[in-house]
């Protein structure tokens, strides 16, 4: 069945909706040409790209500038107040002595290859409970260090854990893409979560440590100098420290909001219905949000990696305030991302994608995932992919059986990280914090994006099979 053809069965295809569909591709290629080759500073290519996609959609002239700044409001005050903080906590962390305890302890219990599938574990643990920014943030110092010891390629260390912590928060709960999916679909919650680990598990083994093999011969590149505003290429000076944290104790102001996160989603899974729960459940909720969570982690980590090593209160707050100078690019250029995706949602590329889909006749799982993709593609949003195909879907899946339905949700959620590029965030988060260029960043993250979802959809697939 041709793309017109699905369309027609639903809602009428327009010459407005092929506009939009060409607008937005234009549009992504004029900002990898702007970025690449005119060699623009990102956040300008983006700004420029979304004026593009607006003024090409026949969006108000009024709304092409808002619909730019409600993207970049939503994404900085979802991610960028974490980044921040991250970035204190990292800052901390390094400046201590705690990374260095951290990677020694890694490196003295494994060597050679046996790192890779040390760091893919942690990025594992920290990644269930966790979103795929805080974690990325908080390992990035580890990551970087761990690269620059064992003398292995950055990719070699970096697509481990990014591999990690992306396929955690696409397929597994308690992260929010799976959570909507389960609702939308009304899948259970304790076999999504069983399933989903069946899937992530061997997902993760393919697209992380094997994958990085070949991703470290495509880039070849060490570590970056600075990364994420932390000097990690010179030994940090620890003059200034009397006593090192231990290794426990780094672990544990590590994992701290980890643990945090996680009591909120075992509370959300014990008490379900949030009218009856118990109080427990109210100060889980709240001391498990995101913002909550890694702000108590600063304040433990001024102590910890402050106080406790023999820095001084201004000493701390000097040490935060630096953290915070070099990510303002980063902020701004993520911040924009969000503003491209939000200009091509407002200027309706989402509502075409969805026309088309509700008119496909196809395999309910294969609808699921192909409709995430398209919508992914077009948005670069994984949430947005993930509510309105699973929104299409829904409908359908009253017939299934709730494994089916659990598998469906997976589907959608594999669907939504595919192919991660210009007008998604998190490939500026990428980009940024690992000093790649665009095209290195292709070549890496988004390869592995689109592997990710691909071997996780091939997966439910299989399993769709036998269960």
């Amino acid at each position: 069945m041709s793309f017109m053809q699905a369309a027609t069965k639903a809602e009428a295809w327009t010459g407005h909706d092929t506009q939009l569909l060409v607008v937005a591709a234009i549009g992504i290629a004029l900002i990898v040409v702007l970025i690449a080759k005119l060699k623009f500073h990102p956040f300008l290519a983006l700004v420029l790209g979304s004026a593009f996609v607006g003024l090409a959609s026949n969006v108000e002239l009024a709304k092409v500038v808002s619909n730019f700044e409600d993207g970049v409001g939503g994404v900085l005050k979802e991610v960028g107040l974490l980044i921040a903080l991250g970035a204190m906590l990292g800052k901390l962390l390094a400046d201590s002595g705690g990374a260095n305890r951290v990677v020694d302890s890694l490196l003295a219990k494994a060597t050679g290859n046996k790192v890779v599938w040390m760091i893919t574990l942690v990025a594992v643990i920290i990644g269930l409970p966790m979103f795929f920014e805080i974690g990325l943030v908080l390992l990035l110092p580890v990551i970087v260090l761990v690269t620059q010891r064992s003398q292995m390629k950055l990719m070699r260390i970096a697509i481990p854990a990014l591999a990690g912590l992306s396929v955690l928060h696409g397929l597994v709960p308690p992260h929010p893409g799976p959570l909507i999916a389960i609702s939308a679909v009304k899948a259970d919650l304790g076999t999504t979560l069983g399933l989903g680990i069946l899937v992530a598990v061997p997902t993760v083994i393919i697209c992380g440590p094997l994958f990085s093999r070949l991703a470290a011969r495509w880039v070849p590149v060490d570590a970056p100098a600075v990364a994420g505003g932390i000097d990690t290429k010179h030994t940090a000076d620890l003059s200034d420290v009397k006593r090192q944290p231990s290794f426990p104790v780094t672990l544990l102001t590590i994992i701290f909001p980890v643990v945090l996160m996680l009591l909120k989603a075992l509370g959300d899974i014990i008490w379900p219905d949030a009218g009856s729960a118990p109080a427990i459940r109210t100060f889980f909720d709240f001391v498990g949000q995101p913002l909550v969570a890694m702000t108590l982690a600063v304040l433990l980590a001024m102590v910890t990696f402050g106080y406790a090593v023999g820095f001084k209160g201004s000493s701390i707050t000097t040490r935060l305030g630096q953290s915070l100078g070099p990510i303002a690019g980063i902020l701004l250029i993520v911040g924009a991302g969000g503003g491209f995706k939000q200009t091509l949602i407002g200027a309706g590329v989402g509502d075409a994608v969805k026309k088309w889909a509700e008119g496909a006749n196809m395999s309910v799982l294969v609808l699921g995932f192909i409709v995430a993709v398209a919508l992914r593609l077009a948005t670069g949003s994984a949430t947005v992919a993930t509510v309105t195909a699973a929104g299409i879907v829904a409908p359908l899946a009253s017939s299934l059986s709730p494994t089916h339905a659990a598998l469906l949700a997976l589907a959608v959620g594999a669907g939504s990280l595919f192919l991660s590029h210009v007008n998604d965030a998190g490939f500026w988060l990428v980009k940024e914090l690992f000093g790649l260029t665009v095209g290195q960043t292709f070549k890496t993250w988004s390869v592995m994006e689109t592997l990710i979802s691909l071997v996780g959809f091939a997966f439910v697939m299989l399993l769709s099979l036998v269960i």
